[in-house]
């Protein structure tokens, strides 16, 4: 962490999280209480004594998705989601503190066990525009071309398998995480670095 108000606000993303999806009455008061000393942290005289986290989190923006597009010749970097048994390419919310090239490159490691390097901006779409199905939150999908740069194939929490494909025998894709379309438009993109980023 570069200074305590990174520190604070990762802290209190952890906090976040727990209190949304924590089912335990007795684990979210747990949750409820790391974001307070979160906050506590920036009432240190070098930030604001005052401080406090907003009762309500302000207007409601887009989630952000970002994606690790991987290709190998004509073949593609994909993982089994263990969650639904289907595929996708590496991805995930993005956390704070971290770019989106950053949150795509970790992303990656943690899914597949390649270490890679953001290359290029592919795409930024509206999830619901772009025909996925539709999702409660308004989304931001954002994917990069990346490099492997180190590491090997593994498996994760979040993944079951991992895997190179031809994209004429691509397997079942999760249609929440990821479309042939996309796939197809960022093969396009590497072939021909000089075609602009998509958007919608």
């Amino acid at each position: 962490m570069s200074d305590l108000l990174e520190f604070a606000r990762e802290l209190a993303a952890i906090g976040q999280a727990g209190i949304t999806y924590s089912r335990d009455p007795y684990d979210r008061e747990r949750f409820v209480r790391l974001r307070e000393m979160a906050g506590e942290i920036l009432q240190l005289p070098q930030y604001s004594p005052d401080f406090r986290w907003p009762e309500e989190f302000g207007y409601d923006t887009p989630k952000v998705d970002v994606r690790a597009i991987v290709f190998r010749d004509h073949q593609i970097l994909l993982v089994r989601e263990t969650s639904t048994g289907l595929w996708t390419v590496p991805g995930g919310w993005a956390d704070v503190n971290l770019t989106p090239a950053e949150n795509a490159q970790k992303e990656c490691h943690e899914e597949s066990g390649y270490e890679v390097k953001a290359k290029a901006l592919l795409s930024i779409i509206d999830k619901d525009r772009a025909g996925y199905d539709r999702n409660v939150n308004a989304i931001y999908k954002i994917f990069f071309l990346c490099e492997i740069v180190g590491g090997e194939a593994r498996t994760s929490i979040e993944s079951s398998e991992v895997g190179f494909f031809d994209l004429e025998s691509l397997p079942e894709l999760d249609p929440q995480r990821t479309r042939e379309a996309d796939i197809r438009s960022a093969y396009n993109r590497y072939l021909k670095p000089e075609l602009p980023a998509e958007f919608n």
